[in-house]
């Protein structure tokens, strides 16, 4: 069992409350059972770390006293069990695809991952202006779900032009002023920008964009944070 806050494995954790820790060790950390769950499901644990005296039910753990989940976790109050994760590993795109232009809010973010996964979506694509996929807020709003879809973080441009080009991809914008209702076309695979909270899709993202579409809503919304509108056209176009 692991006390010590200078225990080497401990140091590792608490550093990697910072970005900068894990993008050089290719780390991060999950809280809680069911995010351990579904990292084990998918095989992307390196270490259990599990509150000494609770019950296991992970297979091998190294166990922990509370004060060292305390340190360790940036939560009120401190889960029983953590795991220390690889980075997602980055694969083909073969399906439907989302992107995500400048997305701000860690809740934002990890409520469309969720939703991507609900409604059938091969892979995101993050741009590097949006918050880290591997901030606490976004693992934990994720559910689980970062761990069952190919997730890329990069500039989207290139991979616009590559999807209409190459791969003959539609590609979709929003637009409240000038755009079309959305509407499922299964025969075509296509790509769903979302753009950010405060100014929507970028201008150079837009003018690559096949279609623009819109959603119908009561004039008295005169809008819906970028989760929910990401989530209405994903569902509207994978009917």
């Amino acid at each position: 069992m692991i006390e010590s806050f200078h225990n080497p494995k401990v140091k590792l954790l608490i550093k990697l409350k910072d970005k900068k820790y894990i993008e050089s060790n290719n780390l991060f950390i999950v809280e809680g059972q069911y995010l351990v769950h579904e990292a084990l499901k998918n095989n992307y644990i390196k270490e259990i770390f599990l509150l000494d005296k609770e019950d296991n039910i992970y297979g091998d753990v190294t166990y922990v006293t509370i004060d060292i989940l305390k340190k360790i976790t940036n939560l009120t109050s401190p889960p029983k069990v953590i795991a220390l994760c690889y980075i997602l590993k980055e694969k083909e795109i073969n399906g439907n695809v989302l992107m995500l232009d400048n997305i701000k809010d860690p809740g934002n973010l990890g409520t469309i991952i969720r939703s991507a996964v609900a409604f059938n979506y091969d892979t995101i694509i993050i741009s590097k202006e949006s918050v880290s996929l591997y901030n606490p807020k976004v693992i934990r709003a994720t559910e689980g779900m970062l761990f069952n879809i190919n997730i890329i973080t990069n500039d989207l441009i290139p991979y616009i032009n590559k999807l209409k080009k190459k791969d003959n991809y539609l590609i979709y914008g929003t637009d409240v002023k000038g755009g079309i209702l959305p509407k499922s076309e299964p025969k075509i695979k296509h790509a769903l920008i979302i753009g950010s909270e405060a100014t929507g899709i970028d201008e150079n993202l837009l003018k690559l964009c096949n279609k623009k579409l819109y959603i119908n809503m009561n004039d008295k919304c005169e809008s819906l944070n970028a989760s929910i509108s990401a989530s209405i056209l994903m569902y509207e176009l994978n009917k």
